[in-house]
């Protein structure tokens, strides 16, 4: 009797888990293989943004607002001009009369969580900022619960405390190394900075993943060129005209300027295609990486101190990763028609996903039906 009833048993996790017409093949495929490829080119980009960053703060460069504005500015140059060259119901005209007020919101959210996870660091700890930082994911699993209608299973939150774990390795082995940078003159204003910027992240991220599943992706980066270059650029004149004053240009500086940007604006054109094939969540932990990145960079540029804890940290997060993708989520909401949308196929795989989330249910009345006596 004891191995009907083991099967029963884990049969019913396997459901709850969402595991249960799954086997290594269905999970280990050539699309989740791409989705941990593209993740990490995301990563490389972060990197090179950090990297960036740490060589104007050896130059006495703080100047986060006008980074911030080069990159929004490129954005308007390419893909606010190519939305200003459509015809039809989603021209940027149309937008504007009905939609600018929630691009608007989506700038701001955008724009100050940049500024304020910059400012953090003169405030608190690199410690504090990698720990706090990890407070988007669980913020951004909320939003999309109750405002996308995401619904995740277990899987999902375990894969979710596993990247976690992680990040706490890589804490740990900087703390080894005694690469605690930063400043302690205010921490708790620090660490309020750096929660405030992950919840604004986060609102960010869902508005991404909402835009560019059911509009597109010219749009919503060609409205977030628009509204964050103007945001960006009031915030520049009013917080850091003397600083940009005091810059002493040259060559070298100038270099580390277009690097900054060129990794920034590579960034925001190709994090919306990583977020359509997965999610916002998803690219947030595959995101996870980028520090270990910076670290294994500054083994090299900067002397950092190696520890074996950052590989042990990177197969963590990317096993985490791995368990997340694995099963996908689903929607108990039908996406937007898809005449509002660039994709011809939105509909179809929006028919898709509801058409399988009820096989799951249907799959799982019927085991549960199965394992009655």
């Amino acid at each position: 009797m004891e191995g009907p009833v083991e099967e029963r048993l884990c049969g019913k996790m396997k459901i709850g888990c969402g595991l249960h017409r799954y086997n290594l093949k269905d999970v280990f495929t050539w699309s989740l293989l791409k989705t941990i490829l593209m993740g990490q080119v995301l990563s490389l980009l972060i990197c090179g943004t950090a990297v960036s960053c740490e060589y104007l703060t050896h130059a006495k460069v703080e100047t986060p607002m006008l980074q911030s504005f080069l990159n929004y500015a490129l954005l308007l140059f390419t893909y606010t001009t190519h939305l200003s060259t459509r015809t039809g119901d989603r021209n940027i005209l149309q937008i504007l009369k009905t939609n600018w007020w929630k691009y608007l919101g989506m700038a701001i959210a955008d724009v100050e969580a940049n500024y304020a996870v910059v400012k953090a660091y003169q405030f608190t700890t690199l410690t504090s900022i990698q720990l706090l930082d990890c407070f988007v994911i669980p913020v951004l699993m909320l939003l999309s619960w109750f405002f996308l209608k995401t619904r995740y299973r277990v899987i999902h939150f375990v894969a979710v405390a596993v990247c976690l774990l992680g990040v706490g390795a890589m804490v740990g082995a900087d703390i080894l190394a005694g690469r605690d940078q930063g400043s302690t003159s205010d921490v708790l204003l620090g660490d309020g900075l750096v929660l405030l910027s992950a919840v604004l992240y986060a609102i960010s991220n869902m508005c991404q993943e909402h835009t560019v599943k059911n509009l597109s992706r010219v749009e919503f980066l060609g409205m977030m060129g628009l509204f964050g270059t103007l945001i960006s650029g009031v915030q520049l004149v009013v917080l850091e005209t003397r600083a940009v004053g005091e810059i002493k240009w040259d060559v070298h500086i100038s270099m580390l300027f277009v690097v900054y940007t060129l990794c920034m604006y590579a960034l925001y054109s190709f994090m919306p295609v990583v977020v359509k094939m997965t999610s916002a969540t998803a690219v947030n932990l595959s995101l996870l990486t980028a520090d270990l990145f910076s670290l294994f960079c500054g083994l090299f540029l900067f002397m950092y101190k190696f520890s074996a804890l950052y590989i042990v940290s990177f197969v963590i997060i990317t096993v985490g990763f791995i368990m997340f993708n694995a099963v996908p989520t689903y929607s108990v909401l039908p996406e937007e028609p898809a005449e509002a949308s660039d994709d011809p196929e939105a509909q179809s795989s929006s028919d898709q996903l509801l058409l399988s989330a009820d096989n799951d249910t249907q799959r799982t009345e019927t085991l549960t039906a199965n394992d009655t006596p």
